[in-house]
């Protein structure tokens, strides 16, 4: 017979089977595994709305979104905030160094899937008890016990260094567990740092709109003061003439004081829009007044057309989705790390060093010390306390569960919201749009009657006060259009590129 087919030897069996069972239990991990949710998503953008069919966006669902959406705008004074905020915002910086911690972390926790080495060394000058536990065989034994009392205590120095080596066999995957949920920590504040760059750029581009919104309003509110100071003259004049009585001249007075009232109001929005742009940049308050000033933001943006890819890619999209099903993965991995901890542990330990009296035997071979052997901690009686853990990790699982589907209905109601403001505030600005031609129109009508000798300057006047009036609604309206835009593009989750300035 072969060797290869003679028995082998009972201890040899038993080793083989000692190392079968090690690599099984080494493949398994305790705990249940994550199995990544599918959420639900509509076939196309019209399908799940609460509002009115009338209120349907114009969305071009093939075309490819465009990361720095607001450069769509075309406006430079924008792109450059934009820019400068991507690059220097201290609340994205403190997003990304909560990143980079948690990426510390994972290595922290991975660190324990490998063994442990460590290096020691001590020179210690002791005396013992001529009483003590050491001294206590002396009684046993018999003899002179005073001369060898003395001779046992006297002072002596201690010489110890060596190497100790350890390794916790993970058998139920409790290391594993561990840096699962680490990982799924790292993806958590990943995409917290991503949702950080979207708020961001969505702030910067709602607070540039307000505040081009409150300039536009300051420039018509300062025509319209205009307008009716020029009125109120020509009503006193009328007035000391005796063409008219009082009335109308101090009713045009009360409206002037009404319009004039407006005013302050209106530059400390602008003000207060620039310092909020300001800490979003990390800014001090005026430091962008150059680049802010009424004369670079004149002209009205043309919005874009909505370009919002697919509905199903939401989910992938947006970060607050995918941060809620990492703390989801981080949960479920909680648990495996809760039960791996019923279970009994070994540790795999090893020294080796030099210890030695005697200054000058310390390097000889006869001075070295070693040790080698598993360890076992086996837990048996603790209250119930690793119990309640695992029961406790389950909870915290379910609630992660509940808060993921919450994230997915939050994020669908925010689309369904964006787009249904998006659709009323374009309908509004079209009325409004005409509002002011008609306006125009017949605020150049009564110029022409009032140049043909048809009608007083006053109707001149009135026509003039509503064509601004017209135009004052319009720029909010459109103020607000732009708004609208960003609100949709923050709500597909559409995350701006990662800039050079921030890592």
């Amino acid at each position: 017979m072969s060797d290869l087919r003679r028995p082998h030897p009972p201890r040899l069996r038993a080793g083989l089977a000692s190392c079968a069972l090690f690599l099984a239990l080494a493949g398994c991990a305790a705990g249940p595994d994550f199995a990544k949710p599918e959420p639900e998503a509509p076939d196309d953008w019209t399908s799940w709305r609460g509002a009115d069919d009338t209120l349907r966006a114009p969305i071009d669902a093939g075309a490819a979104l465009r990361p720095q959406w607001w450069e769509a705008f075309g406006d430079p004074v924008l792109n450059r905030l934009q820019r400068q905020a991507l690059e220097a915002s201290p609340d994205l910086q403190t997003a990304a160094l909560r990143f980079a911690q948690a990426r510390v972390q994972r290595s922290t926790v991975a660190a324990q899937r490998g063994p442990q080495i460590d290096a020691s060394g001590g020179v210690h000058r002791q005396r013992q008890s001529e009483y003590g536990a050491g001294t206590r065989m002396i009684d046993a034994i018999g003899g002179n016990r005073e001369t060898l009392a003395k001779a046992l205590s006297q002072p002596f120095t201690l010489y110890q260094a060596g190497f100790d080596a350890s390794w916790e066999l993970d058998l139920w995957g409790r290391v594993r567990r561990s840096v699962e949920a680490a990982d799924a920590e790292a993806r958590s504040q990943a995409a917290l740092l991503e949702l950080a760059r979207l708020s961001l750029a969505s702030d910067v581009a709602r607070n540039y709109f307000e505040l081009r919104t409150a300039q536009r309003q300051i420039r018509l509110a300062r025509e319209d003061i205009a307008a009716l100071e020029e009125r109120t003259q020509i009503l006193a004049a009328r007035v000391r003439g005796g063409v008219i009585d009082h009335f109308e001249l101090e009713r045009q007075r009360a409206e002037l004081a009404a319009i004039k009232a407006r005013l302050p109001g209106l530059l400390a929005e602008e003000g207060a829009g620039a310092n909020r742009l300001g800490v979003l940049l990390g800014e001090r308050p005026g430091a962008l007044r150059d680049m802010l000033t009424a004369e670079a933001g004149e002209t009205a943006a043309v919005l874009p057309d909505l370009a919002l890819g697919l509905p199903s890619e939401v989910a992938l999209r947006r970060p607050d989705i995918r941060a809620a099903e990492a703390r989801l993965h981080r949960a479920t991995a909680g648990i495996g790390v809760a039960r791996a901890e019923l279970y009994p542990s070994i540790r795999l330990g090893a020294h080796f060093g030099y210890e030695s009296y005697l200054g000058g035997e310390f390097a000889d071979w006869g001075s070295r010390t070693w040790s080698i052997g598993p360890s076992l901690d086996l837990p048996l009686f603790d209250h119930g306390r690793r119990k309640s853990v695992v029961r406790l990790r389950e909870l915290e699982q379910q609630e992660a569960a509940v808060n993921y589907q919450q994230t997915v209905l939050k994020a669908w109601q925010e689309i369904d919201d964006a787009l249904s403001a998006y659709a009323a505030e374009t309908q509004q600005a079209q009325q409004l749009h005409a509002r002011v031609q008609n306006a125009g129109d017949a605020y150049a009508l009564a110029r022409a009657r009032y140049e043909g000798g048809a009608v007083d300057f006053m109707a001149v006047l009135d026509s003039r006060r509503s064509f601004l009036q017209a135009r004052r609604d319009l720029a909010a309206s459109e103020g607000r259009l732009g708004t609208r835009y960003v609100a949709i593009n923050k709500a597909i989750g559409n995350v701006p590129r990662e800039t050079a300035g921030v890592r």
